[in-house]
């Protein structure tokens, strides 16, 4: 099949290529390239001045991870101002996917028979919206896709200027979403700063609590130190009676657990080992990976594994690697 081609750079040392339906990137004189995240109907080029972008984005991925593992590389009690100042900078977001991540979509519209509905039953017999909160949110993007497929959705960030980008794609954006409407009436989308660990950000939901918890980069984003306090706080925001769910959108298990982060290395056996012992501090290993079995039986305040699999689709970075873990109480 014959490529189409786009070159630039000093004396046009890069170009992109297509071929298949996918655009690669070439360093020209080496013997390597990598595929972009676009894809182009056969005899048509995407637009130029996206391409670009992309291209660079992607040549530039492992200068972002240093200076992303460099700018953290601060005791653990600075790093919430750390990623306030990401925020406030605003021209460093790497973790921007642009969008809600498909494997979350994919859950939402085709496995309602794993996680209900979005309605709870009351005592007396009327139905109130199940509660969700995404910790880390960024820009809210699947904070909006949670509220449209009905949920009283929440998301906290760490930073006013954060909340302020929510609010940002809220307005601009909101309508986009509504073609994953589920049912006649949307739901809710509420947008709070505060600190996942701390403070009293969650006196605004009734009960306090969530009925749906949805991690996708946010335990990755936190040192292997703070773990414990993660699986500890997860435990605590997942409501007992009717039970929550925890989904866990597992990522980066590719990544070398040695290697600095955020964000850092994991594997679904770190979800298995933490959340069958919140709060407790485990071992590791000289690789970096936590041990497997050596911490006992699960305790009794634990959340159970109600499946794993490998989701169709998801972002980009993740494809082949991700996992998505269903868990609730004991």
């Amino acid at each position: 099949m014959p490529f189409d081609s786009l070159s630039w750079g000093q004396g046009r040392s890069k170009k992109i290529t297509r071929g298949h339906g996918v655009w690669y990137e070439v360093t020209l004189g080496k013997e390597r390239s990598r595929p972009l995240p676009l894809c182009s109907p056969a005899g048509t080029i995407p637009d130029y001045t996206l391409l670009m972008a992309t291209a660079d984005k992607t040549s530039s991925s492992s200068d972002g991870r240093s200076r992303l593992s460099t700018h953290f590389d601060v005791p653990e009690s600075s790093h919430p101002d750390r990623w306030a100042q990401l925020w406030d900078a605003g021209d460093f977001l790497p973790w921007d996917r642009g969008g809600p991540n498909p494997a979350l979509r994919d859950l939402l519209n085709q496995k309602r028979g794993l996680i209900g509905d979005c309605w709870v039953e009351k005592g007396d017999g009327s139905k109130r919206r199940k509660t969700a909160l995404v910790p880390g949110c960024g820009r809210g993007y699947d904070v909006l896709l949670l509220a449209v497929h009905g949920y009283e959705a929440y998301g906290l960030e760490i930073s006013d200027k954060a909340v302020e980008k929510c609010l940002e794609e809220k307005k601009t954006n909101g309508d986009h979403y509504m073609v994953d409407m589920h049912s006649g009436r949307v739901g809710t989308s509420t947008f709070l700063k505060g600190d996942f660990f701390a403070g009293e950000w969650n006196n605004a939901v009734p009960g306090g609590n969530f009925d749906m918890i949805y991690d996708y980069t946010f335990f990755c984003a936190l040192s292997p130190a703070m773990r414990p306090a993660w699986s500890q706080r997860m435990v605590q925001l997942l409501t007992t009676r009717p039970a929550g769910l925890l989904i866990c959108l597992e990522f980066p298990t590719y990544k070398d657990p040695l290697i600095a982060g955020p964000p850092f290395g994991l594997t679904p056996q770190t979800y298995l080992e933490h959340l069958s012992h919140p709060g407790k501090k485990l071992a590791y290993d000289e690789s970096g990976h936590v041990q497997v079995g050596n911490h006992g039986s699960p305790t009794s305040d634990s959340l159970e594994r109600l499946d794993h699999w490998q989701p169709e689709r998801t972002h980009e970075i993740g494809k082949g690697t991700d996992w998505v873990s269903i868990w609730r109480h004991r």
